[in-house]
């Protein structure tokens, strides 16, 4: 009878699935563990597409590059940055002429905007683009227009704003009579205009932008030559210029721009302005977006493709482990069929159908687990600030991975057991004389496969673990524990005093230990530094940070006062400064720098501190880098006259009694406003919060790597364990002979598990050696942590050894309980 494919296919899938409700157990095992790896590798790939892959929803996207400048920095390693100020852009802009487009676009940032004639504040995030950025995207409007070229002509002329189709939803529930209203942000006040399409979000992965408006808005900006606050955006025209030419015609502008800056900046040392002039500039391509948390999180995002990919082979290599020993114990099945006429293609199909219905299974399952996973994780990298929102949709491109990997792990832990039972002999193996030996040495050349993976997985976990526990132990310099930073904001700037009056409402608040005020909290992302010089000499290499800070501020943050004085209500800045234990190394050596003074270009004037104290070292932003020199100066300030600056945002810095800081942030809100109406608090943060988002990335790391670590253990485990007991089984009457002539249990146990353990061996030897060359590649994700370290060799081996000698005890005893007799009876 001569069986059409689809047919034949049919009915090896109806036979397959007998044999798998058959043997439910190891089934169920299988399933579970590929649908873990399975569910793994697609969470990995929704977030490596959703970060890194997925495309702008713009017109040619591949035609889209950013502008990135690399400089020698003081260590003498190269630095990108994507800065760019406007000035250089418009000398660019006039460069390239109309051969290529060129866009500015800014990070959104969140603001604060008051709509109407109403005083409550609410945040957004804004995005300040190109007038013709939404022309240049091909985009069109949801509802009335997007901003043109025309509003981006003149400096704060023209106050126009356009909404995201997310925000437009959110906040205003699609009506579209949002046309015309208008809203307050700094010092303008912005009509709404439009409504961009569903699809775009922003340019930024991982932020959904809610308002854009004009580059021109930013008045105070667009004049400076000395500000980079945007991206520019390279757009190549189809059939048009190439890329090499283009970006050499750049490089000249910047280096034009440099020079002329380098011209007007007094006390530049000569090999400062080599580096400053000898900029290089970059185009990088920009198809799927430009953002911090892919810069951040690329290689991270790599390395944990690579642990779950390592952890899906170790599942198939358990599961062809398991298909390997039961197409041995199915030879006389295979023997029967070749023997009636079966083809071995018709073997390899039967084999490769069971192996498709594991895979399908735990592919559904998988699929459910990626479901929920890949957005968890997203939850886990999220900074207290700003949320990183991604689009993790379950679309065509999830669906063609989790095909293809579906057919890829069929193929894996398919083809060997397939291609075994295919090379079935009859003769042998009707007559029970099947050679186990060969499925021996495949199954333990598997064992060997997956103890190498393993140790790979646990090596990775130790150093991703070693580098979180070695950043989080890093010394802040000041106390986090029960701090709260309230960012606070003002319609119109407010004078000194007004700020001083709510801080000391706020100190007579019921469970208030200390308040301070700051320009804005430590760790919170922000920076303002530029050279000092002291007594006209300029450190070329050193960069000084800055922070505004009142009376009080160091006992608030509990930052030792090593020297000196805290500012006083008369202290103003410029005038007097209190700088840190780095700065004192730097500038003074071993002088006492009380009294003593230094300098700074500061708006186009040079000023004067005399420093009247020095604190111990405290964090200013960063865990990986070391603390740099930092000045902190008055947070009253005065001009040039001397009158007192009113200030529009600053931050309270609140100690409170109880051990929930957070249990008294609605109270605080209202406690700023009830002192002054025209204060509103935005943004309410931990301190510890603000801390740990500089720990997130490496906290994931460890968390996953720890979690695949485990997995990877139990299969490689589990899997130790099956081919120890086939072996038993395989070698029961041998075990038994030799119990009966004597053997002792020790003589047992060695040969029963000599093999295995050798394989063990070899595979940790592998893994290791992979281990310690693959690690060059994440390296700059390991924070003083070695590959080479020996606890980080020791730790992986001693743990798969444990593992193994766990996996070995049951299947020893059952050797050692064989009874020569009972089995002769049995059969």
């Amino acid at each position: 009878m001569r069986w059409s494919s689809l047919d034949a296919v049919w009915t090896d899938s109806l036979f397959a699935w007998r044999q798998l409700r058959k043997n439910a157990v190891t089934s169920v095992a299988a399933v579970l563990s590929l649908a873990l790896a399975i569910g793994a590798c697609t969470s990995a790939f929704r977030l490596i597409d959703a970060v890194l892959l997925r495309p702008l929803p713009v017109r040619d996207p591949d035609n889209l590059y950013a502008v990135m400048r690399q400089e020698i920095g003081s260590d003498g390693q190269p630095r990108t940055f994507a800065g760019c100020e406007y000035p250089l852009f418009r000398q660019m802009r006039t460069a390239m002429g109309s051969d290529v487009e060129l866009v500015a676009i800014a990070a959104p940032e969140p603001f604060d905007l008051t709509y109407g004639s109403g005083h409550e504040t609410e945040r957004a995030q804004v995005q300040y683009v190109s007038g013709w950025m939404f022309a240049s995207f091909g985009l069109t409007p949801a509802v009335g227009r997007l901003l043109t070229d025309q509003d981006d002509r003149t400096p704060g002329a023209h106050p126009y704003a356009v909404l995201s189709h997310d925000y437009w939803t959110r906040r205003f529930g699609r009506d579209p009579g949002v046309l015309g209203r208008t809203f307050r942000m700094d010092d303008f006040v912005y009509e709404i205009v439009g409504v961009s399409g569903e699809r775009f979000t922003g340019t930024e992965t991982g932020t959904v932008t809610d308002l854009f408006v004009p580059t021109m808005m930013k008045a105070a900006a667009v004049v400076r030559d000395d500000w980079s606050w945007f991206r520019t955006w390279v757009r190549l025209k189809p059939g048009g210029a190439a890329l090499e030419p283009v970006r050499d015609r750049l490089q000249a502008s910047l280096r034009a721009f440099q020079e002329k800056r380098a011209e007007g900046i007094a006390g530049m040392s000569k090999i400062r302005r080599e580096r400053f002039v000898g900029e290089t500039l970059l185009l990088n391509p920009a198809g799927a977006g430009v953002s911090s948390l892919q810069r951040d999180n690329r290689t991270a995002l790599m390395a944990l493709a690579v642990l779950v990919g390592l952890v899906l082979l170790i599942a198939c290599a358990n599961v062809a482990n398991l298909m390997t020993a039961q197409a041995t114990s199915r030879a006389r099945e295979m023997a029967l069929r070749v023997s009636i006429g079966a083809s071995r293609s018709r073997l390899v199909q039967l084999v490769l159908v069971e192996s498709a219905w594991l895979a399908i299974v735990s592919s559904a399952l998988g699929a459910l687990f990626a479901w929920w996973a890949a957005p968890f994780v997203v939850s886990l990298i999220n900074p207290p600030d700003n949320p990183a929102r991604l689009y993790l949709p379950f679309d065509w491109r999830v669906s063609v991975f989790g095909l293809a990997l579906a057919m890829l792990v069929t193929c894996l832990f398919g083809v060997i057991p397939a291609l075994r039972a295919s090379a079935v002999k009859p003769v042998h193996a009707l007559k029970g004389g099947a050679d186990p030996h060969a499925s021996r040495r495949v199954m333990h050349a598997l064992i060997a496969a997956q103890v190498a993976f393993c140790v790979l997985v646990l090596f990775a976990a130790g150093l991703f673990v070693g580098t979180f526990r070695e950043l989080a132990a890093q010394p802040m310099g000041f106390s986090a524990h029960r701090v709260l930073t309230l960012n606070t904001v003002t319609e119109d700037a407010q004078p000194p005093e007004l700020w001083n009056q709510v801080a000391e409402h706020l100190r007579g608040v019921p469970g208030v230990e200390m308040v301070a005020m700051s320009g804005w909290p430590l760790m919170s992302g922000n920076g303002w530094n530029g050279r000092i010089s002291v007594d006209d000499s300029q450190s070329p290499e050193t960069v000084t940070f800055f922070l505004a800070v009142s009376s009080g501020w160091t006992q608030t943050m509990k930052i030792p006062l090593l020297a000196g004085r805290d500012f006083t209500a008369a202290d103003t800045h410029p005038g007097v400064a209190i700088v840190n234990q780095t700065l004192v190394d730097e500038y003074f050596r071993n002088e006492n720098p009380l009294g003593r003074f230094f300098e700074r270009v500061e708006g186009g004037r040079r000023v004067r501190y005399r420093i009247v104290g020095v604190t111990a070292d405290a964090r200013y932003r960063g865990m990986r880098e070391a603390i740099p020199p930092v000045a902190y100066v008055p947070f009253t300030s005065t001009d040039r006259e001397g009158l007192l600056v009113p200030t529009s945002r600053g931050t309270f810095i609140v100690r409170t009694t109880g051990a929930d800081p957070l249990a008294m942030v609605p109270q605080l809100r209202r406690e700023v406003t009830r002192a002054r109406p025209e204060f509103r608090v935005s943004t309410v943060h931990t301190q510890a919060a603000l801390n740990g988002k500089y720990t997130v990335r490496e906290r994931l790391l460890a968390m996953l790597a720890m979690f695949f670590g485990a997995v990877a253990l139990v299969l490689a485990g589990v899997g130790l364990y099956g081919v120890l007991d086939y072996s038993v089984l395989q070698r029961r009457r041998e075990i038994g002979i030799r119990l009966a002539l004597g053997a002792q249990a020790a003589d047992i146990a060695r040969r029963v598990t000599l093999r295995t353990f050798s394989a063990v061996l070899a595979g940790a030897v592998a893994g290791l050696a992979l281990g310690t060359l693959g690690a060059r590649f994440v390296e700059p994700l390991f924070f003083q942590v070695k590959a080479n370290d020996p606890l980080m060799l020791v730790l992986p081996s001693v743990t798969l050894l444990a593992a193994a000698l766990l996996a070995s005890i049951v299947p020893v005893v059952r050797a050692l309980r064989v009874h020569l007799p009972r089995l002769l009876r049995a059969d």
